[in-house]
């Protein structure tokens, strides 16, 4: 018992010094410091919550100083204390989806995941009509009120100014959901494309590599001054398959831990998809469309009791 306490007793003699690295988005820092005049090193890393019922019950009427950083259509996000937080600043950032749907408490739900192949014949027969479908039903309202200027519009970042841009070239830049819009080292940002013609990767053809050099050409270009950081501590990856069917860009910090953005089965480097476009065989409409591509599926989700699932069981072919 006296060791113990012995050892408790050496956090509060902690002084700090100087911060010497900070990662996972800022959730996890190490402290430079003495201890009675000899050095030591203190890492913190927030603990995982509580998931007792009866503290998540109360987990949201806990909550205080609630700051908005922004809203589109039914997705909200915010920064908030998870205790009184006079004069600290927020530990903890928040979504909000409100009304969710049955597909939103499908995406979230903890659930078993497969690895799924799909060639080019299951994306043309099953995955496309699939993607089609989705925006047929206005999945994609939210994107498009972003891209005509009717909603979100505080949180653009950049946007291509079409006095000097063509069309085709035009993009606008937004802070990803899940960034506190601070940490410079948990930077995540999203490119929106103003062209409607690309669903996804799948679209992406040959005669698309000149197109997509320029367009990540001119993110990094637009990046590093907004933020003074350099080109190459940046990286762009595209998700297959993506949350919704218009083509977007995730730009990230060099330093943001891979989660699950940025997993295998789910983010592919967009230099080497530009790599393999440039070097495919074909003329300029080979493209993404003809190759077989790997991901990981939640049981939950529709790709898999609709498409995949089926074929697995060869009730579809």
């Amino acid at each position: 018992m006296a060791a113990l306490k012995n050892a408790e007793a050496l956090i509060p003699r902690f002084k700090f010094e100087k911060l010497l690295n900070q990662d996972q988005a800022g959730r996890r820092i190490v402290l430079q410091g003495t201890i009675d005049s000899e050095p030591a090193l203190l890492l913190a890393e927030r603990a995982a919550f509580d998931s007792d019922e009866s503290r998540l019950s109360t987990l949201s009427n806990s909550l205080s100083h609630i700051q908005n950083l922004g809203d589109n259509d039914i997705y909200r996000w915010y920064m908030a204390h998870s205790g009184v937080g006079e004069g600290q600043p927020a530990d903890l950032k928040i979504n909000l989806i409100y009304p969710c749907t049955e597909q939103h408490l499908k995406k979230y739900r903890a659930q078993a995941v497969r690895h799924v192949t799909e060639t080019p014949h299951v994306y043309r027969d099953h995955v496309r009509p699939y993607m089609k479908t989705k925006r047929d039903q206005g999945r994609l309202n939210w994107v498009f009120n972003i891209l005509d200027g009717r909603t979100e519009q505080e949180d653009v970042l950049f946007r291509s100014p079409h006095s000097t841009t063509t069309e085709d070239e035009r993009y606008l830049l937004l802070p990803d959901l899940n960034w506190d819009r601070k940490t410079l080292g948990g930077l995540h940002l999203l490119a929106l494309v103003e062209r409607r013609d690309i669903w996804s990767l799948r679209d992406l053809k040959k005669k698309h590599v000149a197109w997509l050099k320029r367009i990540v050409a001119d993110i990094a270009s637009t990046v590093s001054r907004l933020y003074s950081i350099d080109a190459d501590m940046l990286k762009c990856y595209v998700h297959y398959q993506p949350t919704y069917y218009h083509f977007h860009i995730h730009i990230v910090h060099v330093s943001l831990e891979a989660g699950a953005t940025q997993a295998v089965g789910k983010a592919l480097s967009l230099d080497n998809i530009i790599s393999q476009l440039a070097t495919m065989a074909g003329d300029q409409e080979a493209g993404m469309d003809n190759v077989d591509l790997s991901f990981t599926l939640g049981e939950a989700s529709e790709l898999w009791t609709d498409v995949f699932l089926p074929l697995k069981e060869k009730r579809l072919q």
